[in-house]
């Protein structure tokens, strides 16, 4: 596939009505709109993005220029305090193009939300040239901590945190010793700038290969203390200067959007493959349209889950605690499943033309397999979770 422009043109396919990649969205806001335009070109890069193992920088400049890195970004660095439907709604849309584009266009979108927690001074710092810096989060600890008089020192390697080659800051988790209370050790994030980073390029997967998921490596990094904030902040949604709704709502509500939503968004992409591929060849067998129609039908249903997990953190559809929570993870890792089937059965159906390298077909159908095995979307977690909650609610 030819290498196409910066130009932000109209996918050829979203003029049509009831074309089996256009999903059941909610209406698209701006967000939304730039990022259908943007899929074109992130699918133009595609190959090249997998070859290189990341995004490229045309697709990264696209990002930015579409809104992502500042979707979560207080009003008071010039950010949208944008909410969770419409990110869905735009991360949906840019997957159809490229997986690994939307994913690391997504984890941007939240890594901006995780920094509006920091102190207000250490936001200034890391928005100080204005709300599009992009930033990448490691969200699991690592490394080792040191208290020092007015901080910490940070040293160690982070692995997989996508989007870290082209991070202005990074976002690292890690555990404080002595910290802590009779509910566990404290853990806390840290905000590190490019200038105090490396990156060990270590991402070498099947599947979500431009992603540059690489490792973070910190050597003796001093933080200040207005560049980290502990975990609890963000999981209880306690922003210190910002009462908009993406930055109060409780963690648990939340859940895995950020990792199922550009799922959701290859499902589309590999529908819409699966039937341009085959209108231009020999008519489909009755099997492999009977896969086709159960395909489409698993990526609504798991779209209509996403979208109810959305709407429950932006608050549009009212469930009480835990429910909420419970339900949204439950209902996040069930469309990550969906999707897997679905883009299954379309290379099931595809024959040995869907094995081709340059058959997009494939290339969703790995992404897909590699993003849905993260921990965030595991069915055995949510099934705990939601299965002691409903065990119970029939005790009441």
């Amino acid at each position: 596939m030819t290498e196409q422009s910066t130009t932000l043109a109209a996918p050829a396919h979203a003029e049509r009505t009831g074309a089996p990649d256009e999903g059941a969205g909610t209406p698209p806001g701006p967000l939304a709109e730039r990022a259908g335009a943007l899929a074109a070109l992130a699918a133009g890069h595609a190959s090249r993005g997998e070859e290189e193992r990341g995004l490229t920088g045309e697709v990264v400049a696209g990002i930015v220029a579409a809104g992502f890195a500042r979707h979560f970004v207080p009003a008071a660095h010039g950010g949208a305090e944008g909410g969770f439907g419409e990110l869905a709604e735009a991360v949906r849309r840019l997957g159809t193009g490229c997986t690994s584009a939307a994913w690391a266009a997504s984890l941007s979108a939240y890594a901006g939300r995780y920094a509006a927690y920091l102190p207000e001074e250490g936001q200034a710092e890391v928005w100080a040239e204005g709300p599009d810096a992009l930033l990448a989060g490691a969200l699991v600890p690592s490394g080792t901590v040191t208290p020092v008089p007015g901080g910490w020192r940070l040293d160690g390697a982070w692995p997989y945190i996508s989007g870290v080659r082209h991070a202005a800051w990074v976002l690292a988790c890690a555990t404080v010793p002595g910290g802590g209370d009779e509910e566990g050790p404290e853990v806390r994030f840290f905000a590190v700038p490019r200038a105090a980073h490396r990156v060990e390029r270590t991402w070498n997967t099947t599947g979500m290969r431009a992603t540059g998921s690489d490792t973070l490596v910190l050597d003796d990094v001093l933080v200040p203390a207005h560049r980290s904030f502990p975990r609890t902040r963000v999981l209880a949604g306690h922003a210190p200067a910002s009462r908009a709704r993406c930055h109060t709502v409780r963690m648990a509500r939340v859940g895995a959007l950020p990792f199922v939503t550009p799922l959701v968004g290859a499902a589309r992409g590999a529908l819409r493959a699966w039937t341009e591929r085959a209108a231009r060849g020999r008519a489909p067998s009755p099997g492999a349209l009977g896969e086709l129609t159960r395909a489409a039908g698993e990526t609504d249903a798991a779209e209509l889950l996403v979208l109810r997990a959305a709407a429950a953190a932006d608050g549009t559809v009212s469930l009480p605690e835990p429910a909420a929570a419970v339900r949204g993870k439950r209902d996040t890792a069930l469309a990550a499943e969906l999707v897997v089937g679905a883009v299954q059965r379309l290379v099931r159906a595809s024959g040995t033309s869907g094995q081709s390298p340059h058959d997009p077909v494939q290339r969703f159908w790995r992404d897909v397999q590699t993003g849905a095995s993260h921990v965030a979307l595991s069915p055995e977690a949510a099934g705990a979770a939601y299965g002691a909650w409903a065990m119970q609610e029939a005790k009441r």
